[in-house]
């Protein structure tokens, strides 16, 4: 039977981080918390609940993510975020796991908690996410904002009955907030790697994200809720390829204006 290290990165949590760490309590024989140097309630709420706490000034989602993962006991590492829970069936799936290890990861679904609600369509459902895994056979890669777990060419890995229950914000100012903050974070990757961004393609890419939310992902079945959360992902699309344009565009602009004072 392997033993199970719990991995949280959290900044500013305290309202759901103590929800996180009992759910993870279930399953996991360790729980690891690395806090970017929180100025609320979630270091001490952490400490009265037994986990092992570390403070680490923010690296990138990532690499944050990459630095807690060295810090756990064991190689199988189950890694939620703060304001993350597992479910109760996603207990039970996980506890048969580990009297039963086939994989080396486990992916499961996530349902995420917009404004109150529950959504079982759009992206934000099923929402698959690698959670559950063998450190030796993986870590997190991707882009920042979007990190994900990368596996090693072979790795096997299984599905488990049972949902990540994520509460992704409780009002539109903070979901509004949440679009200015990763749409900057993914237009400056993109930008360091020398993406290029038309005005045609600020359109299209937008427009297909609410096609794709609303119509393919079924986000008409929720109603209202469907028609918001599909805009609001469009305009996150939106805002990301809209600052990445203005990013080249400035580029060219000092370089031209470099270029006409040498020559």
């Amino acid at each position: 039977m392997p033993r199970i290290s719990g991995v949280v990165i959290a900044y500013n949590e305290e309202k759901y981080i103590g929800q996180c760490i009992r759910s993870m309590k279930k399953v996991v024989d360790e729980l690891v918390v690395v806090d970017s140097c929180s100025t609320d309630r979630t270091q001490e709420i952490c400490r009265s609940l037994g986990v092992t706490l570390y403070e680490q000034p923010f690296l990138g989602y990532i690499e944050q993510k990459n630095f807690a993962l060295q810090k756990a006991l064991h190689d199988h590492v189950l890694s939620l975020d703060a304001d993350e829970a597992l479910s109760d069936e996603l207990v039970a799936s996980i506890l048969k796991v580990k009297d039963n290890w086939e994989h080396d990861g486990y992916r499961f679904n996530r349902r995420n908690r917009f404004c109150g609600r529950w959504l079982r369509h759009t992206q934000l459902y099923p929402d698959r996410k690698l959670r559950l895994w063998d450190r030796r056979k993986g870590r997190w890669g991707g882009v920042n904002p979007h990190d994900k777990v990368v596996m090693k060419e072979g790795s096997s890995v299984g599905r488990l009955k049972g949902d990540i229950l994520h509460w992704l914000c409780d009002s539109y100012e903070e979901y509004l907030d949440t679009i200015n903050r990763f749409s900057t974070i993914a237009a400056t990757e993109a930008f360091k790697k020398g993406t290029s961004c038309s005005a045609w393609k600020v359109f299209y890419k937008t427009f297909w994200r609410f096609f794709r939310n609303y119509f393919v992902k079924l986000g008409v079945l929720e109603g209202y809720m469907g028609f918001v959360v599909s805009y609001q992902d469009a305009f996150l699309c939106f805002q990301k390829y809209a600052k990445l344009r203005h990013m080249n565009r400035a580029r060219d602009a000092d370089k031209k204006s470099v270029s006409s004072k040498n020559g």
